[in-house]
């Protein structure tokens, strides 16, 4: 009897566990999820002509009259180029590095691998301190030729340059996994049969490859498509922008503007739609595979024509040149003090850490011939409020979507394990993918508006309003990084074998200890990676922090856009560049620092790990003379 109610009381315990579980599911994924764009959706068919009766097609009217396909067919445009640029160029630097034998390419390496530390408007303005109409490369330009435009980066070309060198980090990563998990055998084979260098790596390599690429193609597209920060800062009409400036505008200055915003994020939403459904359809296809039973680790293939080598080198140290150049003058500048800064000239005998710690006060004649003081006009990171307070709330607020969005993925992916090869599994899978089917600015344009008013299901809270606003960019974070923590955390757990979760229920143990003590242990590198990423792309992140920018949730990118706005009007923020290098520096440091500890240490098996601290060992005897102290000791015995 007594047995009977306990395996009673473990029933009804587990069965609250999974209708608490299904509930809390549901409510975020119908309340966070569904609710919100559905209800963008329908404004578009809710609109009122001028005598206050329905109109549903108004704004369809609207669309085809206006100039509303333009900024369509300019988002097109970008995302069909930068598939070229983006592409051509990422190729080439994971070639450069992991195929090809070229001199430095540890180097040339880290120089590639720079926007994974600084991206978004943190980039952007990095590549505006070099080549704007004031910019330090602009200015040294003009000194030769004279009478070159000053406004010659921006627009269309402007936005081309800068993205395509900006969106290469995937391939930094996905693409330079993919190629050092080729077989060596297979290229060691074709090249015993008489094929040349290059014919081996578009005959060979090339195919094993072909699935990246394609993944790779599509969120490029995408990310061309749904650009934001690079088109906001370098002036070029495409969508995402018209979206967040209809989205703070009135019907007293324009049109139903809340209807077209909706209907430019819905046409988005339709593009990475089709671009998804086609990705997913050529991976059903299969991959392209080697098919040698002992895999061999890829040797670096030498260029042997001596021109073609020698082209490789220079094109290697162009794209680095590239790359390190924003870095290197963000750094140096950074140390600089303020009037340098706004004449783009080293000062090498004026470094300074004002722009890092403390502050100056500032005095100006005014037209009138009065002088003027302004207090602390010359502050550093660690001494501007507004600066420090735009990085202290991205950090938090970064740190806690991420962390979020794993907790999540790790508990579902772990439910879908469990149930595999089960209906509900596939819903849970498909539910959490469900944002990779919408952009990121219709998400945070349905939040913005169906969250500012008094929400039944919110506690009756208007999560718009004051502070509740951090709150709601909180879950929009949370929400957009879901697909791509599900995808790779899922990875993870494929490399859990079967047998230790077995041998861990035949010792006692329960499904929850069992997650916290087999499972978790073994996909916490890939989990952490993962929080890692998230963390860097949401500190910087640009779209989202402009569709909810209120003086409650300024993040550290609208600060940056403001420091470029504001600099030296009416002697207020007189450094404000200075300490916009300086902040990117520090962001640089932290993300670095989080993707060495995370992706790079935490990374390393346990084999690794060993080696390297014998070989750390060896070194410190070396240096402190122990080793050759022994071998005399071992000599004379």
């Amino acid at each position: 009897m007594q047995a009977t109610m306990k395996r009673g009381g473990k029933v009804n315990a587990s069965l609250l566990y999974k209708i608490f579980g299904g509930v809390l599911f549901l409510y975020l994924f119908l309340g966070f999820m569904v609710v919100p764009c559905l209800n963008t959706l329908t404004s578009i068919f809710t609109t009122k002509d001028a005598a206050g009766r329905m109109d549903p097609l108004a704004v369809i009217r609207f669309f085809f009259a206006g100039n509303m396909p333009s900024f369509v067919l300019n988002s097109l445009r970008l995302a069909v180029v930068l598939v070229i640029t983006v592409n051509v160029v990422g190729i080439s630097i994971v070639l450069l590095t992991e195929y090809f034998d070229i001199r430095g390419a540890k180097i040339l390496r880290l120089g590639y691998m720079t926007t994974l530390i600084y991206s978004g408007v943190a980039l952007v303005t990095g590549y505006q301190f070099l080549y704007d109409k004031d910019g330090m490369l602009t200015t040294w330009l003009l000194q030769l030729f004279p009478n070159m435009d000053r406004q010659w980066f921006s627009g269309y070309s402007a936005v081309v340059f800068t993205m395509t060198f900006a969106c290469t980090s995937n391939h930094a990563l996905f693409l330079r996994n993919a190629i050092r998990g080729i077989d060596y055998n297979t290229v060691e084979a074709a090249r015993n049969m008489g094929a040349k260098p290059f014919k081996v790596l578009f005959r060979v390599v090339m195919p094993t490859l072909l699935p990246t690429l394609f993944s790779l193609t599509v969120m490029t597209f995408i990310t061309g498509l749904c650009a934001m920060s690079a088109p906001t800062l370098l002036g070029y009409n495409s969508i995402n922008p018209e979206i967040v400036r209809l989205a703070g505008s009135t019907t007293a200055d324009e049109s139903f503007p809340q209807a077209r915003a909706a209907l430019l994020s819905i046409i988005l939403a339709l593009f990475t739609m089709i671009l998804l459904t086609t990705l997913n359809h050529y991976e059903r296809k299969g991959h392209y595979l080697s098919v040698s039973k002992t895999k061999a680790r890829l040797v670096k293939q030498k260029i042997q024509n001596p021109a073609a080598n020698v082209l490789a080198h220079i094109y290697a140290y162009v794209l680095f040149i590239i790359y390190m150049t924003p870095v290197a003058m963000i750094v140096i500048f950074s140390f600089q003090n303020w009037q340098a800064i706004k004449g783009k000239a080293m000062d090498f005998s004026g470094w300074t850490l004002i722009n890092y710690f403390g502050a100056q006060d500032y005095s100006y004649t005014t037209s009138r011939g009065k002088t003027k003081l302004r207090p602390d006009a010359i502050s550093g990171v660690f001494a501007n409020e507004k600066t420090l307070g735009g990085i202290r709330l991205s950090f938090i607020l970064s740190a806690l979507a991420a962390a979020l969005a794993c907790v999540i993925v790790v508990v579902a992916v772990n439910y879908i394990f469990k149930h595999r090869n089960k209906k509900r599994a596939a819903l849970v899978e498909g539910c959490l993918l469900f944002p990779w089917l919408l952009p990121t600015i219709l998400i945070c344009y349905s939040y913005r508006v169906f969250f500012n008013q008094n929400i039944w299901y919110v506690f009756g809270n208007n999560l718009y309003y004051r502070e509740n606003v951090q709150f709601l960019i909180i879950m929009a974070y949370t929400v957009v990084k879901l697909p791509f923590a599900l995808r790779m955390v899922k990875a993870a757990f494929y490399a859990i074998d079967d047998e230790l979760e077995d041998a861990a229920r035949n010792l006692g143990a329960s499904p929850v200890v069992t997650f916290l003590r087999v499972k978790l242990p073994i996909v916490l590198p890939s989990v952490l990676a993962v929080f890692a990423l998230n963390f860097n792309a949401l500190f910087t992140e640009y779209d989202m922090s402009a569709t909810f920018h209120s003086s409650y949730g300024t993040s550290y990118a609208m600060v940056i856009q403001s420091m470029c706005n504001e600099e030296g009007r009416d002697g207020m923020n007189m450094n404000a560049s200075g300490r916009r290098c300086a902040s990117t520096v520090f962001i640089m440091l932290v993300s670095g620092l989080i993707l060495y500890l995370v992706y790079g240490v935490g990374a390393r098996d346990l084999g690794e790990r060993l080696a390297r601290k014998e070989k750390r060992k060896k070194l410190w005897a070396r240096i402190t003379g122990k080793a050759g102290r022994n071998s005399e000791k071992t000599e004379t015995a």
